[in-house]
């Protein structure tokens, strides 16, 4: 009897579980991830998902095509930290630009065999990069170059953050590389802004730590821009009396400053050749509107430029960063 029962009870069930198998399925919906924001949190304490910046980003889809928030709390981040090329669309947003600081000691001679080219804190491989409210530091001292922010990703923008080092503090590396600078503070000793990318420092405080030179552009000649610097300023410690506003690491190097305001410690010839005369016939250096007791027209280099009105103008953020596919960062 007891045999029947189960019988009967598994007949009645088969069809139910064939309909079940034999049923087309509705599939799940796909969901795009890299079309949808993310956000992550980093935090030492391990309130975040993660405790280090480098675990977020490389945590984060590869190819993002909308922004992934990397939200850093407050801390001392000791990480030599890299944004590799597949890593896009990536924000680093800081709880504050004194709280969060990224450091390491790495410079060109040391020990470990490090370059200019290999010794920053922070690379930036990635396209649409973006920084907020970070401290990006090298620590190694006055040892020679010792980068803290190497930056190669194309549209890269860094807006209230802060660049401490000593010479060769910030590396714009690559022609092809556009970067904005907005309300930025920036110090070093030697060349501490150098290289050949196309970038845009607005409402930055430039601070000079030692007599030396503020840029060393090494612009390619089918740049039509270089380094150009909107509403300034130029800062320098009380040991700093003769400042440089740049010189050539390439003959056509190309570096312009508007509307900046200028300390006493700005040298009035303002501009030199790098000990090589035949760059003064390539290297395009100009200013407009400098103000401030280092602003001297007068006493500048004779092949420097002082812009007119209707030259000036040209130097707009859509003009700066046009080309093929054009850009214009947005002004915050």
């Amino acid at each position: 009897m007891l045999f029947r029962s189960l019988l009967l009870a598994s007949s009645l069930l088969l069809p139910t579980a064939l309909h079940a198998q034999l049923a087309p399925t509705k599939p799940a919906a796909k969901v795009e991830t890299f079309l949808v924001p993310i956000r992550l949190t980093v935090a030492q304490d391990g309130s975040g998902e993660y405790r280090t910046i480098q675990e977020a980003v490389m945590a984060v889809r590869d190819f993002m095509q909308v922004p992934a928030t990397i939200f850093i709390k407050n801390g001392i981040y000791k990480e030599k930290l890299l944004i590799p090329s597949q890593k896009t669309n990536i924000m680093l947003l800081g709880e504050s630009k004194e709280g969060v600081v990224i450091t390491f000691g790495d410079y060109s001679g040391d020990a470990d065999k490090h370059s200019t080219y290999t010794s920053a804190t922070v690379r930036v491989q990635g396209n649409d990069f973006a920084a907020e409210n970070i401290t990006f530091e090298n620590s190694a001292g006055r040892v020679g170059q010792a980068v803290a922010l190497h930056v190669e990703g194309d549209r890269a923008t860094f807006r209230h953050c802060r660049l401490l080092g000593n010479q060769d503090t910030l590396f714009l590396a690559l022609e092809n590389s556009r970067q904005y600078y907005q309300d930025c503070y920036i110090e070093g000793t030697t060349d501490f802004i150098f290289g050949s990318s196309t970038a845009v420092f607005e409402r930055c405080t430039i601070f000079s730590k030692t007599n030396s030179y503020i840029t060393a552009a090494s612009t390619w000649p089918r740049q039509s821009f270089g380094l150009v610097f909107l509403n300034c300023k130029l800062t320098a410690a009380a040991e700093a009396t003769k400042v440089y506003l740049g010189r050539p690491w390439r003959p056509h190097a190309r570096t312009v400053f508007l509307n900046t305001e200028m300390g006493a410690q700005i040298a009035p010839a303002g501009w030199e050749n790098w000990g090589k005369a035949s760059n003064e016939a390539t290297a395009y250096y100009a200013e407009y509107a400098s103000t401030g007791p280092g602003a001297n027209p007068a006493g500048r280099v004779k092949w420097a430029h002082q812009l007119t009105v209707k030259e000036a103008r040209q130097y707009t953020l859509k003009t700066v960063f046009g080309g093929p596919v054009g850009w214009e960062p947005v002004r915050k």
